[in-house]
């Protein structure tokens, strides 16, 4: 009886660990000032999420993750920092703005208040919403990828900062969502799709980041370092 009862036990135990890792990996991604040791951490968090979707049971999600988010999606970071390609401009490699706590507060506030509206929508529309919660780690560990995700795009200034921001958020919402309609082929096929998307605007904003620090230099996006210096 205690075998059987272990061996029930044993993928929740594991399962609530991975959880764990996933968050936070994430965390360090968000709020780690150091640039490129952020960007190393998201690729981290996204071989974890691979294996997250591997114990969901949804290999082409895996695979999935693993090509657009471990590869693709951590390649752009890389590009923006100037790691990729060799012998191209490098960025600061550290976040120096320094903001007033009452400005970043209003922004947390305000997306706070935003994920709090959007649970009160969908605590009503669905009423399996709160069961869904119950016996499911992952599914926890993504809502607090969003709101996390949410609180430091509010929090952040600097434009990587931000893009890796929209990313854990991203991923956050992918698996909220598969934990909360399950993993069918539909909604994986949506998922799929999504990342897709979230790649290629992931892509777009680093393009876009490495034009913005060509035209108006260092002073575009890493004003604090000056101070700092000084």
């Amino acid at each position: 009886m205690s075998t059987m009862s272990l061996n029930t036990l044993s993928p929740y135990i594991s399962e609530i660990l991975l959880a764990l890792m996933l968050v936070c990996v994430a965390w360090a991604t968000l709020f780690d000032r150091h640039l490129l040791r952020a960007c190393s951490m998201f690729v981290v968090f996204a071989l974890t999420l691979t294996l997250a979707w591997w114990r969901l049971q949804t290999p082409w999600l895996a695979f999935a993750e693993l090509i657009f988010g471990g590869v693709l999606t951590s390649l752009a970071f890389f590009y923006v920092l100037g790691v990729v390609p060799l012998a191209s401009p490098l960025l600061p490699k550290r976040d120096g703005l320094v903001e007033t706590w009452s400005h970043a507060g209003v922004r947390a506030v305000l997306a706070l208040s935003w994920l709090a509206l959007l649970l009160v929508a969908l605590y009503a529309l669905t009423p399996t919403f709160a069961d869904a919660f119950e016996g499911n780690p992952l599914i926890v560990a993504g809502a607090v990828m969003v709101a996390s995700g949410l609180g430091a795009f509010a929090l952040h200034r600097h434009l990587l900062r931000r893009l890796l921001a929209f990313n854990v958020l991203g991923s956050g919402v992918f698996l909220f969502l598969a934990g909360l309609a399950g993993t069918l082929v539909k909604v994986q096929a949506l998922i799929v799709v999504g990342l897709l998307v979230a790649w290629l605007g992931t892509l777009l904003g680093a393009l876009l980041i490495r034009r913005i620090y060509m035209l108006q230099g260092q002073q575009a996006l890493a004003d604090g370092d000056a101070k700092e210096a000084e």
